[in-house]
């Protein structure tokens, strides 16, 4: 459970964090010569963000309970946080629940199974909270991993990324995308403070990836619109895929993931070679395909 002054003092080391990565460049600040100090001073925050500097330091301590809409605002431009960061900054000073929340599990419509399905060409998934893998297609499968062979509360992707050894060398980026999917899960944790599950995972997360404590304590949020990744894969070499995340209207917290590639190019070519593979190799497709109501 996430108490009060827990809550305060998550947007506390939030707001210190930030102030911390925020040069004086950055922030439109003159740089006296021989300054010590790489990010922002207390002080300047509160110049820049129009309040006063007991009132910021109060809140950097967690000695202030409920900043208006106006200071955040006020706040998050001091800092220069992008949209991401600036709801999370919301959601850190948003009111806490007396209780934990109980664990919600999230059903994907059949009408987007198919959609998935439909999707033959390319790699396809829908992403919950705390990252849970909620359903895929064969593509995205041969692709990446096969969720569906895993127990239900082993399909996170956040999961797979840090902790299975095949995803470190399916991505030549691995440290730069590892630390994003944490910031993705910091997100989240700011929107769901007393979500049982997700502190679970952290706390697996912090067990089993030496990185991740590192990560999670930078405090940096991260939220996957769209972007290009380069992969090494195992069967059919180099592929780079350009990515885009769509949020399923009419669902909480469920973001449809649909990667593509360049159309002529060698990763276009190599994906078009793992999508006949996936047709022959993929178990769940197997399944379907002998099940009575297909």
């Amino acid at each position: 459970m996430t108490s009060r002054a827990e809550h305060r003092r998550d947007l506390g080391e939030f707001l210190r964090s930030r102030r911390a990565a925020t040069s004086p460049d950055a922030a439109g600040l003159p740089v006296a010569p021989g300054r010590r100090v790489a990010g922002l001073r207390r002080e300047e925050v509160a110049q820049l963000a129009g309040v006063s500097v007991d009132y910021y330091t109060r809140l950097e301590q967690g000695r202030h309970a409920s900043p208006s809409s106006a200071v955040l605002d006020a706040l998050a431009r001091a800092l220069g946080l992008d949209a991401a960061a600036r709801a999370h900054l919301h959601d850190l000073a948003g009111p806490t629940t007396s209780r934990t929340e109980r664990p919600v599990v999230q059903r994907v419509r059949p009408a987007v199974h198919h959609l998935l399905d439909s999707l033959g060409e390319h790699p396809a998934f829908v992403i919950g909270r705390r990252t849970d893998v909620l359903a895929s297609n064969a593509l995205a499968r041969a692709l990446l991993s096969d969720w569906t062979a895993l127990p239900a509360r082993q399909r996170n992707y956040v999961r797979w990324l840090l902790l299975d050894p095949a995803a470190r060398a399916l991505f030549p980026d691995w440290p730069v995308l590892a630390a994003e999917a944490v910031g993705t899960l910091r997100l989240d944790a700011g929107r769901h403070p007393e979500d049982p599950l997700l502190n679970s995972l952290v706390g697996e997360l912090a067990i089993g990836c030496p990185e991740f404590a590192r990560w999670w304590s930078d405090r940096r949020v991260h939220e996957r619109t769209h972007g290009t990744k380069r992969l090494q894969h195992p069967v059919v070499g180099e592929v780079t895929i350009h990515f885009e995340a769509l949020a399923l209207t009419g669902e909480d917290d469920q973001t449809l993931f649909v990667y593509s590639t360049e159309p002529g190019s060698t990763s276009a070519d190599n994906l078009r070679l793992l999508s006949s593979w996936a047709v022959d190799t993929d178990p769940a497709t197997r399944r379907r395909s002998r099940s009575p109501s297909s």
